[in-house]
């Protein structure tokens, strides 16, 4: 067959280079460490593996930002980047729901999209890959080990001393023309500092906390003999994800293509085409996130359950970007906000990959991250704060007001400069539009927002004020009775005489 010409999606930060061929139901192959998907078509035993996804389905692979064909820019994307650069060329390629292939560092990042997007994966597929691709929680000698291990690896990449044939694919150790092409692939995939810092990266890949969160049926396909990923990766795995089905085969080679290709293949084959069954493609969802008088997500205007949470840190974290109002919030701080006193950037950098995994689960994607910051995107989530900040008159800004701002957690102190700043302008623009209201005769308007502001603040004495002059006005002497009371005790508290209540 022809080799696909190759296509680029627009991502934050660079272009991502996309190839797409074949009929049949989506398929998207998730990146695995390094690659180039237009020269990898270069090896006879690669071209047959790639001319099966094809007659399985309409299969669609990419290089990874900063390696192969994609954009070359300094810095590696984190496993957040990753799933919104996924996102960003299935939308581009307009595919809407896909089966996932995830090979090596390449399947946390597949099961990661599952449990972020779910309405877009029909199943995924890992091949000698698990929920990681070393072995979790590793000790300090652990990581010291392979540290000189990868910088070793690193200096020899795309040298004829390069011992990826070795580990990757030992069954074509011996062949010195694949050696030779490989040398010159490893080097069409990125330079070794990339590489090391993409090794870097996949120590401490580890989605084993979002398992319970991927609703796609999983299929785990490993050889039991593979040198760079255990297999006790696709058996924890196994173990972890609710619907999930373990096929181990023998062989030692990592790489799907060398060795013995078809067993492997015929069982991914069966899964697409017999055993699966996408679902109808989803709609576009409304997404608001409430922060004015209590807190909540609504999909569609329905608030989202709190079992679908999962945890108060995926909570804090919307609550935190609401703050931001757009603005991007570092990593560092949420590290601190999340797990004060925690000093493994690696470690909270996993879990923060897995809270934020369930916020874009729940927002419906409506954050963007890189790997400094996090921010909400308010193209995509409709944010309450952001309205009333942009309301323009009193009016507009009454009626933007629900009340006080994340009332629960008022002992938070990264709240504390937007409550007050909410509540004072509320205030002021609440005052004047009652005050405008009985102005122009409509006693029962200034009534009503009055009122609110005496909710919101007891003590405010203008408020107490005009409720009782608008209750007056509409003939409601003994609400207003009442009210002046209210007012009489909110002036003894803050040592101000109120004038009784003039019985006319």
């Amino acid at each position: 067959m022809e080799v696909p010409p190759i296509q680029f999606a627009q991502a934050r930060n660079g272009r991502l280079a996309y190839q797409q061929w074949g009929e049949g139901e989506h398929i998207v192959g998730v990146p695995p460490l390094a690659q180039n998907i237009e020269l990898a078509w270069g090896w006879p035993d690669i071209v047959r593996m790639f001319e099966r996804f094809g007659r399985i389905g309409s299969y669609l692979h990419y290089d990874k930002r900063g390696t192969g064909a994609s954009d070359r820019l300094r810095g590696v994307p984190g496993q957040d980047e990753r799933v919104e650069d996924m996102r960003a060329v299935m939308d581009a390629a307009g595919i809407e729901r896909a089966h996932l292939l995830g090979n090596s560092d390449g399947g946390p990042t597949a099961l990661l999209f599952a449990a972020t997007y779910p309405d877009r994966v029909s199943s995924c597929v890992l091949f000698g890959s698990g929920t990681s691709t070393f072995e979790p929680e590793p000790t300090l000698a652990d990581r010291a080990k392979w540290a000189v291990g990868f910088r070793g690896f690193a200096a020899t990449w795309g040298t004829r001393m390069s011992p990826f044939v070795d580990g990757f694919a030992p069954s074509l150790a011996g062949d010195q023309d694949f050696r030779t092409w490989h040398q010159r692939y490893e080097r069409s995939c990125c330079d070794s500092q990339t590489l090391l810092d993409l090794l870097d990266m996949s120590v401490d890949t580890d989605v084993r906390g979002l398992c319970a969160d991927v609703q796609a049926p999983v299929l785990l396909l490993h050889r039991t003999g593979d040198r760079i990923v255990d297999v006790e990766r696709s058996r924890e795995a196994y173990e972890l994800l609710p619907d999930a089905t373990l096929v181990e085969f023998e062989g030692d080679d990592h790489l799907g293509y060398a060795g013995d290709q078809d067993p492997w293949l015929d069982e991914f084959e069966r899964w697409v085409r017999g055993t699966v069954r996408p679902a109808p493609a989803p709609r576009p969802s409304q997404v608001r996130v409430v922060t004015l008088g209590r807190f909540a997500v609504e999909v569609d205007g329905e608030e989202v359950p709190a079992k679908d949470w999962g945890s108060r840190h995926a909570r804090t974290i919307v609550k935190r970007l609401a703050v931001a109002r757009g603005w991007p919030v570092t990593r560092d701080e949420l590290f601190e906000l999340l797990w004060p006193g925690e000093t493994d950037r690696g470690k909270v950098g996993a879990r923060l990959s897995v809270q934020l995994s369930t916020v874009r689960r729940i927002l419906r994607g409506g954050v963007i991250a890189d790997r400094e910051a996090v921010r909400l995107a308010l193209d995509e989530v409709d944010l309450d704060l952001a309205a009333f900040d942009a309301a323009e008159d009193d009016g507009a800004v009454v009626a933007a007001w629900t009340g006080e701002f994340l009332p629960a957690d008022t002992g938070l102190p990264w709240t504390a400069a937007t409550r007050a700043e909410v509540a004072t302008r509320a205030a002021a623009a609440g005052i004047r539009a009652a005050e405008q209201h009985l102005a122009m005769e409509r006693p029962g308007s200034a009534a009503e927002i009055a009122r609110r502001l005496v909710d919101a603040n007891p003590l405010d004495l203008r408020a107490h004020e005009l409720l009782v002059t608008a209750l007056l006005d509409t003939d409601q002497h003994d609400e207003a009775v009442v009210a002046h009371t209210a007012w009489a005790a909110a002036g003894e508290e803050l040592g101000v005489r109120v004038a009784p209540l003039d019985p006319a």
